[in-house]
């Protein structure tokens, strides 16, 4: 996409200012249809740099130069961010809350929307007389949930179970970086997550954000469709499948007055009450995320 000559001219040539640099990222971006090629042309350029969005703003407004290697960089950065490899596999991060994930190929992105899943959760350990609150994350992908609720309501007593191994590892990084000490971490299945008997029974709340894709409906998004791993995404023909499974298993491991909070499709929230209500659930809820739409469901014991 960018031509390049003998070195010293190509030296010249590539030394551009933050402003210019940025314009032609956006450029790229935009030709690859990402939604905002102004915002990911500043965090793919503080990527290459090491520096923040606002170091890179600030260095576009003083015209500051960005050495040639950096420029060829974030090139080829962006290239690969046209050609719709997710923002998070190129920076290798994944804000969340009040916390920055390592993400990669083999695990689930965390997304904006489940922080407000994540905050159901946090809200109702808050609620908890009891001073170390019991919280469990099934199918944790990154640790997103399960370590926010760990920096945010400190006393409580966390564990996260993970299936896929390599999601698992992802999740061990994560834990060792935020979480050590206050989060366990299982590699299991949620249909039979074998926690520590002293917690069965006895959990105040149990969070999830599942698999709820139907398998037949494929994702739009590349970056989901060709990056995001199958097993995260898909579960049995209407999306419910994993999900009528935690149903099942959290009656057992959540204590009576506990809450259940999943988040799910927009359009599955009838259906989760129903089957929450069928299986013994009480006042059954579901609530909108940070966009007006029906994405997470609350249930209590």
């Amino acid at each position: 996409m960018w031509q390049s000559g003998g070195v010293e001219e190509r030296s010249a040539e590539r030394a551009q200012r933050t402003g210019d640099l940025l314009a032609e990222l956006r450029a790229v971006l935009a030709a690859g249809g990402i939604e905002d090629p102004d915002a990911e042309a500043q965090l793919l350029l503080g990527h290459a740099l090491g520096a923040s969005r606002g170091r890179v703003q600030a260095m576009s407004v003083l015209g500051a130069p960005v050495d040639p290697e950096r420029v060829d960089a974030v090139r080829e950065l962006a290239e690969e961010r046209a050609r719709r490899v997710p923002l998070q596999h190129l920076t290798g991060r994944a804000p969340f809350r009040s916390i920055e994930l390592s993400v990669g190929p083999g695990v689930f992105v965390p997304r904006p929307e489940t922080e407000t899943v994540a905050q159901f959760a946090i809200d109702a350990l808050q609620a908890v007389p009891d001073p170390e609150p019991v919280a469990v994350d099934l199918c944790t992908g990154s640790g997103a949930i399960a370590l926010a609720i760990a920096a945010e309501v400190p006393t409580a007593r966390v564990w996260a179970v993970e299936k896929s191994r390599e999601a698992h590892a992802w999740a061990e990084r994560n834990v060792r970086e935020w979480g050590a000490g206050r989060v366990e971490l299982l590699l299991g299945d949620a249909r039979d997550p074998q926690l520590p008997e002293r917690i069965v029974g006895r959990v105040d709340v149990l969070v999830s954000n599942p698999p709820y894709v139907p398998r037949d409906m494929v994702p739009r998004d590349p970056e989901v469709r060709d990056h995001d791993p199958e097993l995260a995404l898909y579960s049995g023909a209407d999306g419910l499948e994993l999900i009528r499974a935690i149903s099942l298993v959290g009656l057992g491991l959540v204590r009576p007055g506990g809450t259940l909070v999943l988040e799910h499709a927009e359009m599955q929230g009838e259906s989760i009450r129903r089957l929450l209500a069928a299986d013994g659930w009480r006042a059954a809820a579901t609530h909108r995320d940070l966009t007006g739409r029906d994405r997470a469901t609350t249930a209590l014991r």
